[in-house]
């Protein structure tokens, strides 16, 4: 089944857009907090598109994203019970649960690495608020490990450029679908750890 060469065309045509920066902004503000679609899946085309602005694209991407995940974070804290039934809807309610109880037990390294690793951020995002964790912590640990992943891959995708891309091409099928993979068995580690 052939599901991203295509997806992956119509991106890199779009990422050359002059708006393409504010959807990469309100992608990755929207993933931090209810949307499932990670801002990598723009961010890297728009680097590989346009490789001297790569580090730009990191920023907004990082900047967006935590702001994003304070609005996670205020649903968590604030309106839990708007959210619940999406959580419960969307099979996130025993990794909730496990975000919850790991940011009460470990609040900034939760979300360092809950921010950097590919399982969801926005899990994390709205446990936290729940969970109380104190704001700065909370701000800092996110920009740190949303700043450590975006600017990772965009650095990688810059600095491959040109030569990067046929080989991006050749393999995005596999690309994916091991994406969806690795989300699949971060979610499932999630729920049985």
């Amino acid at each position: 089944m052939r599901l991203f060469s295509g997806l992956y065309a119509w991106t890199v045509h779009w990422a050359g857009h002059p708006r393409a920066p504010w959807a990469l902004g309100g992608l990755s503000a929207a993933e931090s907090s209810f949307f499932p679609i990670p801002p990598d899946a723009l961010l890297m085309p728009m680097s590989l598109a346009r490789p001297e602005r790569a580090l730009r694209f990191a920023a907004i991407a990082t900047l967006a994203s935590v702001l994003g995940g304070l609005l996670g974070y205020a649903l968590g804290a604030l309106a839990l019970s708007l959210v619940a039934p999406w959580i419960e809807a969307a099979g996130y309610a025993p990794a909730y649960a496990r975000g919850v109880e790991w940011a009460r037990e470990w609040g900034f390294w939760v979300m360092l690495v809950a921010g950097f690793s590919p399982i969801p951020y926005k899990v994390f995002t709205i446990a936290a608020g729940a969970a109380g964790i104190p704001l700065i912590p909370f701000v800092a640990a996110s920009l740190i490990g949303r700043g450590a992943r975006f600017f990772l891959v965009a650095g990688v995708i810059a600095w491959g450029g040109a030569r990067l891309e046929p080989w991006l091409r050749r393999h995005v099928e596999w690309l994916g679908w091991l994406s969806v993979a690795a989300l699949a068995a971060g979610i499932l580690w999630l729920q049985l750890g």
